[in-house]
């Protein structure tokens, strides 16, 4: 008897602390790339109705850890289920597309972005919640509109980095992550912005801590689409 409540017992803590994993997370990173700098590299790109859309498109929302680690594949549980987000999909589709290859319709992008990340972010969000989110936050940053208010366009020119960083600040309110890609000829270009968020996923904050990836030059590409 003895043995068999100590098994359940050791199954509930076990289960605690799984749940608890998941609760403690510091920040979101919300990440957009440029369609222009995802295609032409040397892996070249797919969208399903033949072009990108000629804004920047959602790539995630990751919880992050202010060490700079961050948890991933945290449920196994609670999957991805397109039920949940079926008044989101004509909007993801065009703001959260997949410019893998060969062509989809998202799912699978989605997919993993929930399993690696929104299943970490389940004390704050379910999966309507968390895409949901997103979307609102990719309205908020206007990141497009924010550049070309400061005369940086997607036209194949180079910019200063610095200039870059402050047209989205001056947008936001906080100080973006720049990254750079390699284009086919080996230029860097601006490929990725990650600006952080709240842990309710509504408010952009200062960043507890930048990645250490992606490096870009002091002047970077801004490729048209």
């Amino acid at each position: 008897m003895a043995s068999f409540s100590y098994f359940h017992i050791s199954i509930l803590v076990f289960q605690f602390l799984a749940l608890l994993a998941t609760a403690q997370f510091d920040f979101f990173y919300f990440v957009q790339q440029w369609p222009g700098s995802y295609c032409d590299t040397k892996r070249s790109c797919c969208y399903p109705t033949g072009n990108p859309p000629s804004d920047f498109g959602i790539h995630g929302l990751w919880p992050n850890y202010a060490n700079g680690k961050y948890p991933s594949n945290c449920d196994s549980d609670t999957p991805f289920d397109e039920s949940q987000i079926t008044d989101l999909v004509e909007r993801m589709g065009e703001e959260w597309p997949s410019l893998t290859c060969p062509s989809s319709n998202g799912v699978t992008f989605w997919s993993h972005e929930w399993n690696k990340h929104g299943t970490c972010a389940e004390s704050e969000l379910d999966q309507h919640s968390y895409f949901s989110a997103a979307l609102e936050l990719k309205t908020r940053s206007n990141l497009l509109q924010n550049l070309r208010k400061s005369g940086i366009n997607p036209d194949g020119g180079e910019y200063p980095l610095k200039r870059v960083i402050a047209a989205i600040r001056d947008g936001i309110g906080h100080t973006p992550f720049i990254q750079c890609n390699v284009d086919s000829e080996g230029n860097r270009q601006l490929y990725q912005v990650y600006i952080c968020v709240d842990k309710n996923g509504s408010d952009f904050i200062d960043c507890p801590v930048f990645p250490s990836d992606g490096a870009c030059s002091s002047n970077i590409g801004f490729p048209p689409l």
